[in-house]
């Protein structure tokens, strides 16, 4: 995405277009930019209703109630808010990767997906379109220019930080962006918004997949695609039946629960084989492993990295960092080498590269 460079007429203000939600998180970054003085810009992108794949109509991140939320928050600051109709765009980039990952045996990242191809990806061009100078968001993540470079940093507040969702982020992305939250703790953001009276202050964070309410994604792909997906058999290690699946897409790896079966130690589910549709269960200590391979890997703080380097990595959301060794391979990928085993490596997760509060890059589990 090409930004003009052509310098700002003397006493004009910036511009910046505020990606917002809704929620208190984009509203109160929104309240941060206008008091730095930018002219700001409220947009919301209408990505998805629920009644498209046959779900019931409650409430996600991106409901009508949502939407007029942020038009309400954007009228009280005094700024022009826009919906942008993605829909299309969401189908194809998101939902499609979505459905195609579980098919074939993967769990997927919706929300990184729409981070990369809508949030920021369709924003930017948005915002040129506009004539802004930046694409702010309400994520909780750091961005800080040291020796020329823009580098992802983790958010203050540990328990919010959403560097591991931002990885993809370019050099020339992250010198357009604002995170004004990156620096604040939740319950700052809260006080903020109560004593600037804004309503949706004490407003409930959505946790669910937008396309998929409630968690069922198994629903969700059958009423979006309109298939069924054949049984098939359940398998030890060394190849024996224990018995009967439902479907390739109702299981990840690590599962315990709603398998079906009644056998006399726990099991999990270990592999997914779209190919001959079998799902490998074992004990516990299967699940383990040191190595991991990603590809389409995008690099934060190099251009180039080094043949081989030391840092902390995260394969979910919620894992806690742990040291590995990177190998850095042709083209985009990496191979990873933790120090000790880690439990259920998912392809088709981000594994995300720390060094300190420093997001190195990222790429996706193959």
């Amino acid at each position: 995405m090409a930004y003009s460079e052509t310098p700002k007429a003397a006493g004009s203000k910036r511009k910046a277009l505020i990606a917002m939600s809704g929620g208190v998180d984009s509203s109160v970054a929104a309240l941060l930019m206008q008091e730095k003085g930018y002219e700001c810009i409220g947009c919301t992108m209408r990505l998805f209703t629920n009644e498209e794949a046959g779900i019931s109509n409650e409430r996600t991140c991106c409901s009508l109630e949502d939407v007029e939320d942020a038009r309400s928050v954007a009228f009280s600051f005094g700024i022009p808010h826009y919906v942008f109709n993605f829909t299309e765009d969401f189908r194809s980039q998101v939902i499609e990767r979505f459905i195609s990952a579980y098919e074939s045996g993967k769990t997927p990242n919706p929300c990184i997906d729409c981070n990369r191809f809508m949030k920021f990806g369709k924003l930017f061009q948005r915002a040129e379109m506009l004539g802004c100078d930046c694409v702010v968001t309400g994520h909780y993540a750091r961005i800080e220019l040291e020796n020329g470079r823009y580098l992802l940093k983790n958010a203050v507040d540990e328990k919010k930080d959403q560097s591991y969702v931002l990885y993809f982020l370019t050099q020339e992305q992250l010198a357009r962006m604002e995170l004004p939250l990156g620096c604040l703790r939740k319950e700052e953001v809260r006080e903020i918004a109560l004593s600037r009276g804004l309503a949706n202050a004490r407003k409930r964070e959505s946790q669910d997949i937008c396309f998929v309410p409630g968690g069922d994604y198994a629903q969700a792909i059958e009423n979006l695609t309109g298939k069924t997906y054949p049984h098939g058999k359940f398998v030890d290690r060394e190849g024996r039946v224990l018995g009967e699946h439902r479907g390739i897409i109702r299981y990840t790896v690590g599962q315990r629960k709603g398998l079906g079966l009644s056998l006399p130690d726990p099991m999990y589910v270990c592999k997914i084989n779209s190919g001959d549709n079998t799902v490998t269960l074992g004990k516990n200590e299967e699940l383990f492993s040191r190595e991991l391979d990603a590809s389409d890997f995008n690099w934060i703080t190099y251009d180039e990295p080094p043949q081989k380097l030391r840092v902390r990595a995260k394969v979910r959301y919620n894992h806690m960092e742990q040291w590995a060794t990177a190998y850095p391979g042709g083209g985009k990928s990496i191979h990873l080498v933790f120090d000790e085993p880690q439990r259920a490596i998912a392809k088709g997760q981000a594994v995300v590269l720390y060094d300190g509060d420093t997001v190195v890059g990222g790429g996706t589990i193959c």
